[in-house]
């Protein structure tokens, strides 16, 4: 058959176009029924991954990339039976990645730390922790970065990054806290009376430890006074609490039994000014002239 000048087979037309058609539903199929196992095989994975305790912000993280990667693979299977070179879509997806990767360097680096923060759970939730001087109660652990709540109810937000290549202390991981109280008296007062006190007052607090028993010590001879230290136990809820109403019954008993706190004090020498005083009276003695 002519058309145009062009001679047209239409049998190999018909057979082309039947063969396309074959490959593109075949590449339909194969997307449809890959995309179905993929889902199933991201079922079969959150479900081992509940098992095994995975923190839900690294579960939720690991299945959507398991899902994107297992796509992307069926996508290529269905191009290639389309007769498209998936080799050089390959180098393209690799090619973005890599400059991707350079462009978000920082944000990598706080997405890798953020993998490490939720695999090995130095903190959780609820833990009261101090990152970098930041002090506060965990309210959000994210892949990027870490919310901090302070006690006046500011929110930290902290990079991930930060939180790895530093030291965090977290004062909430063991159930049970020292409270650490020094008292400076003066050098005038008796130390075992002080220590008596505080002593007892400590023992009788119902939610201090008996086991280990508290105990005062004297830690310092300073300027201006002798410093006592209380070191008791109780736990961590309580231990804010307990240091607070040891500190007022410390002040109150320690006024009744007349055991001053000294205030901070300095001895400042000038030199020159006997000297200074002495001119100043020699001046006031000197007659005074008159016109």
């Amino acid at each position: 058959m002519e058309f145009l000048g062009f001679t047209l087979d239409i049998a190999a037309l018909i057979d082309s176009a039947l063969t396309l058609l074959f490959k593109v539903l075949l590449a339909l199929l194969i997307f449809v029924v890959g995309r179905w196992l993929a889902k199933k095989a991201i079922g079969v994975a959150n479900r081992i991954m509940v098992r095994s305790r995975l923190d839900d912000t690294v579960a939720s993280f690991l299945s959507r990339l398991l899902y994107g990667v297992l796509l992307v693979i069926v996508v290529l299977a269905a191009l290639s039976k389309v007769g498209v070179q998936t080799t050089s879509v390959v180098a393209i997806l690799g090619g973005a990645a890599i400059a991707i990767g350079l462009s978000l360097k920082d944000q990598l680096s706080n997405f890798a730390a953020g993998i490490m923060i939720v695999t090995f759970r130095p903190f959780v939730r609820g833990d009261y922790i101090q990152i970098n001087g930041f002090t506060g109660t965990v309210t959000e652990i994210t892949l990027i970065n870490t919310h901090l709540t302070t006690i006046n109810n500011h929110d930290i937000i902290v990079p991930n990054s930060e939180i790895t290549t530093s030291a965090t202390t977290n004062y909430t991981s063991l159930p049970n806290r020292r409270v650490d109280i020094t008292i400076g008296i003066g050098y005038d007062a008796d130390i075992k009376t002080a220590k008596d006190i505080m002593l007892s007052l400590a023992k009788n607090n119902p939610i201090a430890f008996s086991d280990p028993a508290p105990v005062v010590r004297v830690t310092n001879l300073g300027d201006n006074s002798v410093d006592l230290t209380l070191n008791v136990w109780t736990t961590n809820d309580d231990w804010w609490g307990m240091q607070c109403d040891l500190l007022e019954q410390f002040k109150y008993a320690l006024d009744d039994n007349k055991i001053d706190i000294p205030f901070p004090q300095r001895s400042v020498h000038v030199k020159g000014l006997d000297m200074l005083v002495n001119n100043m009276d020699q001046s006031q003695k000197l007659p005074m002239n008159k016109d």
